[in-house]
């Protein structure tokens, strides 16, 4: 009896942005959620300077160890090329001592990067044009989940709440009214970054122009968006199965003792502390949760998201981003939202890549 071939999987992570380590860490995660009887998985990392090698594939290489945040470099593996054409989906490897050789076609790519050349639709748009299956959402999605700017205007014309906020492009500076419109504190922050990279908290003006060249430094359009008090509420969005309605997780509250706010430090070297799920009342646990999807909808998304939100006091609730390629690291919440609802890592991510198989490439 013929065995049935493995799906190959080309995982592909690191890259070019700010959020090199944090996707080097999700890709371990995966590569030890990935059922072996099932996957071939072909490592592919991507290092800061964009170049991409064949990376190996221990997880434990890629875990944050003693503070030590994992990196892909040129070392790291031989050289490897995937063309934009959808005739030959072959990787080529490039051999110091062996040459040139091509590996079997690649069945369908897991682009687990995070920011810029990754979750904002280039990458997408070469998988597009190389006609490769690819988990999570398209050219157009990714580019406007990763730009904070129309991430809100899209939710605003879906009646989707979000809070007072300014864009200041290249070289404009923020207006006395904005100034009085928006008032203190505020958070600044790169348009098109994640990670919590790039954030200033404000809380006198005379601190603005440093934070808007440190936000600047990543990205030259910068938010200046109002500090909602609240508390911050995330949410788990999946694809529907065989193409349905999208489905939401149990939510999750972030606390951040002893922090003005969640940052770089607080979500990766130190740990954070959580409730899944958020202790919320039924009926704002079902709004967030039905924002959470109209968010997924209104952005035309696809695969997955995590969406969050701020929750007042007196539980107004505001959409702050949505993260087309969450972070999947194992203090990440989007797995362990899942999990808690009932959907196990390595379920998860077979349901990516079966959907990622099902869509394929193209309109649809």
């Amino acid at each position: 009896m013929t065995t049935p071939r493995k799906t190959r999987v080309a995982l592909v992570f690191g890259g070019r942005s700010t959020e090199h380590a944090i996707s080097c860490v999700s890709a371990g995660s995966l590569l030890g959620a990935l059922d072996p009887d099932q996957y071939e998985v072909v490592p592919v990392g991507i290092t800061r300077d964009g170049a991409w090698v064949l990376a190996g594939g221990d997880p434990a290489n890629l875990a944050i160890t003693d503070r030590r945040l994992p990196e892909i470099t040129a070392a790291s593996g031989n050289a490897v090329v995937l063309a934009a054409d959808p005739t030959a989906t072959e990787l080529i490897v490039r051999d110091p001592v062996a040459g040139i050789s091509s590996l079997a076609g690649v069945d369908v790519v897991f682009p687990v990067l995070h920011g810029a050349y990754g979750e904002d639709g280039t990458i997408q748009g070469l998988l597009e044009m190389a006609g490769i299956p690819y988990v999570g959402a398209n050219v157009f999605a990714s580019a406007a989940a990763m730009d904070k700017e129309f991430t809100k205007k899209l939710a605003i014309i879906e009646g989707i709440p979000v809070g007072p906020y300014a864009v200041l492009r290249a070289g404009v500076e923020l207006s006395e009214a904005d100034k009085e419109r928006l008032g203190l504190p505020v958070f600044v922050k790169p348009s098109r970054a994640g990670s919590s990279h790039g954030i200033t908290k404000v809380t006198d003006w005379a601190d603005l122009d440093e934070a808007i060249a440190k936000a600047r430094q990543i990205d030259p359009k910068v938010l200046v968006e109002s500090a909602i008090v609240g508390r911050e509420i995330e949410c788990g969005v999946l694809e529907g199965e065989a193409g349905g309605a999208p489905e939401s997780s149990l939510l999750a509250e972030i606390h951040v003792d002893g922090n003005d706010w969640y940052d770089f430090e607080t979500k990766y070297l130190e740990g954070s502390r959580y409730d899944i799920p958020a202790d919320l009342p039924a009926e704002v646990t079902a709004q967030v949760q039905e924002y959470a999807r109209r968010t997924f909808t209104a952005l035309d998304c696809a695969g997955l998201a995590r969406v969050d939100f701020f929750v007042t006091a007196d539980h107004q609730i505001y959409l702050n981003e949505i993260n087309t390629m969450p972070g999947m690291t194992p203090t990440s919440m989007f797995p362990l939202m899942w999990a808690a609802t009932g959907l196990e890592y390595p379920k998860v991510v077979d349901r990516l890549i079966r959907t990622a198989l099902r869509r394929g490439t193209g309109l649809h």
